[in-house]
């Protein structure tokens, strides 16, 4: 039986890499990103995978009832929902502004509600289904000039939790992964204002690298997938190499790896 996954921020970084995975595994993939699709989708077509591309911003109801209402007109319901798109912001707390921190809440926290709320009724009507919203270390910790977005991860493991105990017992798991640092264009981005360099993050990764794109696709697709994690509901997976286990000063963790 044909599955369908619907995976938002799909046009680049983890939501690619997530969407190719999926689709390769035999799912009926929906790319939905605010950005143009075209040329991935094109690309996975000629894979000869079995692809669609929905533009939109995922914290707009409006865009989240559409893209409801053409999963269910063409493909009955979704599923799998991957919540991945997100933006990032690095800003003190005391210069982040009202309108910052909104922006931050709503494509980080809200869009993954709505679509929660309304591809999640399509899997509770059907009594099955798997939502893997993807959150971040920074959901499970603290990190400095990162105040919107880690509320936002800390928001959406929260809202993990609460789906899960509230959704479970009606056929639906619903799970999160929490990356460490990905190299991916946002993480380019993000260096370009010279606040990290690739050196302090693989010093502080006890597998002493920075995580990809494919290894954060593999943990969604693995939760995802109810032959491999049934029993699997509520949790926070980390996909970080080993950074939020280690409480190891620098030297130390460094003084220990195998040159």
């Amino acid at each position: 039986m044909s599955r369908t996954a619907v995976v938002t921020g799909a046009a680049q970084g983890v939501g690619l890499a997530t969407a190719t995975l999926l689709a390769q595994r035999g799912y009926q993939v929906w790319l939905a990103d605010i950005q143009d699709l075209d040329t991935q989708v094109a690309r996975l077509e000629a894979m000869g995978l079995h692809v669609r591309g929905i533009r939109g911003d995922v914290s707009s109801e409006a865009f989240a009832i559409q893209l409801t209402a053409q999963v269910q007109a063409e493909c009955g319901a979704a599923d799998v929902l991957v919540n991945n798109a997100g933006i990032s912001l690095i800003e003190r707390a005391e210069d982040t502004t009202a309108a910052q921190w909104q922006r931050v809440m709503d494509i980080n926290l809200r869009g993954p509600f709505l679509l929660c709320r309304h591809l999640g009724a399509q899997m509770l009507a059907r009594a099955r289904g798997s939502i893997i919203n993807v959150a971040s270390v920074a959901g499970l910790a603290g990190v400095s000039h990162r105040s919107a977005y880690n509320a936002s991860k800390h928001g959406l493991i929260g809202l993990t939790r609460t789906l899960a105990a509230e959704w479970g017992g009606r056929g639906v798991r619903v799970n999160a992964v929490c990356p460490g640092w990905i190299k991916t264009e946002m993480d380019a981005v993000d260096q370009a204002s010279g606040q990290y360099t690739d050196r302090d993050i693989v010093d502080r990764v006890p597998l002493a690298r920075f995580a990809s794109a494919a290894d954060v696709a593999a943990a969604i697709a693995f939760l995802a997938d109810g032959d491999h994690s049934g029993f699997i509901n509520g949790v926070s997976l980390p996909v970080d190499g080993g950074w939020t286990a280690d409480a190891s000063w620098e030297s130390l963790r460094v003084g220990t790896r195998v040159r």
